[in-house]
């Protein structure tokens, strides 16, 4: 039987991101967020949703750009901090040892140590409720060559480690192993 939890902001498993941005002055901020989703194909398009009290919000409005840069299980600790530090009052770059790297594509910053990245430029901002949600449409993605498999796509099997999170639980996972190929096995039924 199953149990009601009620209306909450619960999906599992929930991916994190770091969401990287300039200020007025030219200064490279990240935070980490974890309400981000791919919400269109054609273009492509990824959705953030971030509250108006951040710095990162203020900043994707006057720039309207934005990376989003993918981080492993090697740097949980980073991220953590990322996302409890305030860049109005600290150099979360600096703090935290990681480098942002100015964007050839969009005026937004990303981080180096992270190996997977989407460069943005916001198209569309959605009042919701306690949240805004910025479309993206994703205009450029790097990645590290050592994470990639032959298909030139990330290795979600072994290189790449990308940590997921449990919001009500406020814990940070990895990925298990491959149970299988989409798209394939359901024609075995």
């Amino acid at each position: 039987m199953k149990r009601s939890l009620g209306a909450k902001s619960l999906l599992y498993p929930t991916p994190i991101v770091v969401v990287g941005t300039y200020d007025n002055d030219g200064r490279a901020n990240a935070m980490t967020v974890a309400w981000v989703g791919i919400v269109c194909s054609q273009p492509p398009c990824i959705g953030i949703s971030l509250r108006k009290a951040t710095y990162t919000y203020g900043n994707i409005i006057e720039k309207e750009a934005f990376t989003i840069s993918i981080p492993t299980e090697k740097h949980v600790k980073e991220v953590d901090y990322l996302g409890i530090a305030s860049g109005r009052r600290e150099d979360k770059f600096s703090t935290s040892g990681l480098t942002p790297i100015r964007s050839d594509i969009v005026d937004a910053p990303y981080v180096k140590e992270f190996p997977f990245i989407l460069e943005c430029q916001l198209i569309q901002t959605i009042e919701i409720g306690l949240h805004t949600q910025f479309v993206g449409e994703i205009k450029n993605i790097k990645a590290d060559e050592s994470i990639l498999n032959e298909k030139d796509l990330p290795d979600m099997g072994g290189r790449f480690k990308p940590l997921l999170y449990a919001p009500e639980l406020r814990k940070y996972f990895g990925m298990g192993p491959v149970l299988g190929n989409a798209f394939s096995m359901g024609k075995e039924m």
